[in-house]
């Protein structure tokens, strides 16, 4: 028996598992077979290079890798435009296409671009036609045997500087909590500056109220039209409306 908690061993294995078993004995031979159909193809595409045609360089996705950079399937319309390269010309001198991709800043065309411009200076074109290369060009040009124009990532140096009393008397611990409190409180400040705002707007127009009804209260009323008590030459009548009559009393 096992000591202290442990499981007790008890394998369930197949009775025939031996009939399931994969084997590579043939690996070596596989390898072999591999090299050999590499030189073939390496003598059937003569003079092009042996790693196919050129890609474009391209940023990994995701957010976990979107800082590394690697190839990709095929250059852009627009960045062959750019290039000065016909769409159609591109895939008969080595250069691969991808009519779907987008270009989605304007470092990434411009790296293409450049990528596209120094392989078309590179370039030794077999003629076809008279005129294509000249001669000496055609003797000199080989094959080029594995990865031409490899993508290699920069990386990034480190500066030194001399430390100063600004930056000993920075307190970092206390510029974050007061950021992440500024972030955190932005809501609740946006909230009390509308309030406030809407309570000087209530107050601004009860002040104006108020003043319209004092402006009102003091205003004098016209006695044309109105039934007042009056005082004529030939006697007293109310409620009588009487131009160029005297007024005896006051309204109110």
């Amino acid at each position: 028996m096992v000591k202290h908690n442990n499981v007790v061993p008890n394998g369930h294995f197949k009775k025939h598992w031996q009939n399931y078993v994969k084997t590579w004995f043939n690996q070596p031979a596989r390898k072999t077979r591999r090299r050999i159909a590499r030189q073939k193809k390496a003598v059937k595409i003569f003079p092009r290079p042996t790693s196919g045609p050129l890609r474009p360089i391209v940023q990994c996705q995701t957010l976990k890798y979107n800082m590394k950079s690697r190839a990709g399937r095929g250059f852009t319309l627009e960045e062959l435009k750019a290039a000065g390269i016909p769409k159609k010309l591109a895939p008969t001198i080595g250069i691969a296409v991808d009519h779907r991709r987008k270009n989605r800043s304007l470092e990434g065309l411009q790296a293409n671009v450049q990528r596209l411009k120094t392989y078309k200076a590179k370039l030794v074109i077999f003629p076809r036609r008279a005129g294509d290369s000249a001669p000496e060009e055609l003797t000199a040009a080989t094959q080029v045997a594995g990865q031409y124009m490899p993508i290699v990532r920069e990386k990034p140096s480190v500066e030194l500087v001399k430390v100063t009393d600004e930056m000993k008397s920075f307190k970092a611990y206390a510029k974050l909590r007061v950021e992440r409190m500024n972030e955190r409180q932005v809501g609740v400040r946006l909230k009390k500056a509308a309030e406030a705002e809407k309570e000087e707007k209530n107050k601004s127009d009860r002040i104006k109220s108020k003043l319209e009804g004092k402006k009102s209260k003091h205003k004098i009323p016209e006695t044309k039209g109105l039934q007042l008590e009056i005082t004529n030459e030939e006697g007293n009548e109310k409620g009588k409306d009487l131009s160029g009559a005297k007024v005896a009393g006051t309204s109110a």
